[in-house]
């Protein structure tokens, strides 16, 4: 399967359970249905610039965290380009429809972004909203997410 599909899976897993080890991420993967290597995963890790996070459980896991700068890799966007099936206004809401488990790994994108006035995101399994003060904000992010999608 290809690189990007395989680290949409890591940033999906990566959000929805706690991953310790490389091991475990690659258990996971391998569940999916990933053949997959030790060097392959370091150096997805790597490329997508994960960390190690202590979690409220008292372990520490594979996490996401965006920079202060507004740097968005190619990566990520190709990863949004291949998940995202529609993005649609609803009043001060954006619904972003994604492929099927993808909701998580999309919504860590979105809040890298850094989109102006974002009060908050919420995701379901294939659904992401996004939530705005003002139908005009809400316009401004269908414009920067779906520019992202071309």
């Amino acid at each position: 399967m290809a690189r990007s599909a395989r680290q949409s899976k890591i940033l999906e897993l990566i959000s929805t359970k706690e991953i310790e080890t490389q091991d475990e991420l690659a258990r996971e993967l391998k569940n999916a249905g990933f053949e997959i290597t030790q060097a392959t995963i370091s150096r997805d890790i790597k490329e997508l610039g994960l960390t190690k996070i202590l979690s409220s459980s008292g372990k520490y896991k594979y996490c996401f965290v965006g920079s202060d700068e507004q740097v968005v890799s190619n990566k990520y966007i190709s990863i949004f380009k291949e998940a995202v099936i529609s993005v649609k206004p609803a009043m001060n809401l954006v619904v972003v429809k994604t492929m099927k488990g993808m909701a998580p790994a999309i919504v860590s994108f979105v809040d890298k972004l850094n989109i102006a006035e974002l009060m908050g995101a919420v995701n379901g399994d294939d659904t992401v909203m996004l939530i705005f003060p003002t139908t005009t904000y809400a316009s401004q992010a269908i414009v920067t997410l779906t520019d992202m999608l071309v």
